[in-house]
């Protein structure tokens, strides 16, 4: 993936270098990385253009911002090679499966005794409720995007532009070789999966992306309690460590009444 030779995208993009894989013998290069920030203009216009150009803009947090290395992307620490394909994968069998995963008592946990543990998830408690409903779109999903994308930029300068070759933002997250929820899954495709139902049930949109962190705009968030809990479920499921590791109160409950009418939404793994 060469963005710099395609429909001229030469003057389009700033200096940078595409970033090389640290696996493999050096010939992957899933990703071009610029030098410099990101400007929300720069991001729009690669937006604006991907379905002409098959190119995806991410704007790529570091570990630690001022790390030289900007990690893990300066420093390659990405691995497309380690990933299947994100079609591969049904997004309501992983979304169950994870969350009886997750939802599993643990003797041996010494943080949550079984009562409370339960308690987190709760009205469900170990019952996997299904997929909340599609709502109707309200919003223009790529311009609520550019909207969020200003905003994590003016709270972020020193976030800089990747781009990556892919259909879409779930796609990208594959194609670029991320590997940000590695510690419950080294296979990022089959969360590319979920986030690719995302985008067409919500209109959520990837936005940007850290060393453990996702950041997506949501055009079509839920608005009554039943349905952002049953979203609130597939987040756990997708994430748990926004529950377990989040605001207090640490419940499903709690966390349903932060995403209503909200239109982004942001996971951390830990």
């Amino acid at each position: 993936m060469h963005p710099e030779g395609r429909l001229g995208l030469d003057s389009m993009l700033p200096p940078g270098r595409m970033v090389t894989s640290d696996e493999g013998d050096g010939d992957v290069q899933p990703l071009w990385l610029s030098d410099g920030p990101a400007t929300v203009e720069l991001w729009t216009r690669m937006h604006d253009a991907h379905v002409r150009s098959g190119l995806w803009p991410l704007l790529l947090d570091s570990s630690d911002p001022n790390d030289s290395e900007f990690r893990p992307w300066g420093s390659g620490e990405v691995y497309p090679e380690q990933m299947s394909s994100p079609t591969s994968h049904d997004p309501a069998e992983l979304l169950a499966h994870w969350w009886t995963t997750h939802t599993a008592v643990d003797e041996d946990d010494d943080m949550l005794d079984a009562d409370r543990r339960l308690a987190v998830t709760a009205p469900f408690g170990q019952t996997w409720p299904g997929l909340a409903s599609s709502p109707k779109t309200a919003t223009n999903p790529d311009q609520l995007a550019a909207e969020f994308a200003q905003a994590f930029l003016a709270d972020g300068p020193v976030t800089r532009l990747g781009v990556v070759t892919a259909a879409s933002g779930a796609e990208a997250l594959t194609a670029a070789g991320w590997a940000g929820p590695c510690n419950y899954g080294n296979d990022t495709a089959k969360f590319s999966a979920v986030v690719r139902d995302w985008e067409h049930r919500f209109g959520a949109r990837v936005v940007a992306v850290g060393f453990s962190t996702l950041h997506l705009s949501v055009a079509s968030p839920p608005v009554d309690e039943h349905e952002a809990l049953l979203v609130a479920a597939e987040h756990f499921a997708f994430c748990p460590d926004n529950i377990w590791q989040g605001r207090r109160p640490y419940t499903l409950a709690a966390y349903a009444e932060r995403i209503t009418d909200a239109h982004r939404w942001d996971f951390w793994w830990d």
